[in-house]
């Protein structure tokens, strides 16, 4: 049932501009689910749903899955537009950007999943990202170096 229940809500949100849990509970049960806010609401901490701002100026709940996917898309535009520099030491890359946009980069970065990054870290103008080992960094430099050369 819960499966099902979740399975209901992601297509819900994905169909329907939702705004509020009231608007899940009111969609859920004209297809037949009974659920409470309670419910709800730990249906939408388990879907990892998040409310983002949609282009015609109102929240709605997102799948984090398709805010991930929306990350990676945008990946290169956004790396591209606002990495100054990078270089590397050992297993460590070094990411300098524009100011106020190394979070940013930082989370696009980690939505890619590249199995050669252990781990990042993001400041205001700084990203360091770890690497498994000094090879993976180098490489990893080198396929970044690429989004900003094509300028």
């Amino acid at each position: 049932m819960k499966s099902g229940r979740h399975a209901k809500i992601l297509e819900i949100i994905s169909e329907y501009p939702v705004e509020t849990q009231d608007e899940i509970i009111t969609r859920l049960k004209e297809a037949g689910y009974k659920a409470t806010q309670a419910t709800i609401s730990r249906d939408i901490k388990d879907l990892r749903l998040v409310k983002t701002l949609g282009s015609d100026g109102k929240y709605r709940y997102i799948s984090d899955v398709s805010r991930s996917a929306d990350l990676r898309s945008s990946f290169g535009q956004l790396f591209s537009g606002s990495v100054i520099m990078i270089d590397c030491a050992q297993n460590i890359v070094v990411i300098k950007t524009l100011s106020g946009m190394a979070n940013a980069v930082c989370a696009a970065m980690d939505s890619t999943e590249n199995q050669a990054i252990v781990g990042t870290i993001a400041g205001d103008d700084t990203i360091f990202v770890a690497c498994r080992d000094d090879g993976a960094a180098v490489a990893l430099t080198g396929s970044l170096k690429q989004y900003i050369t094509k300028q």
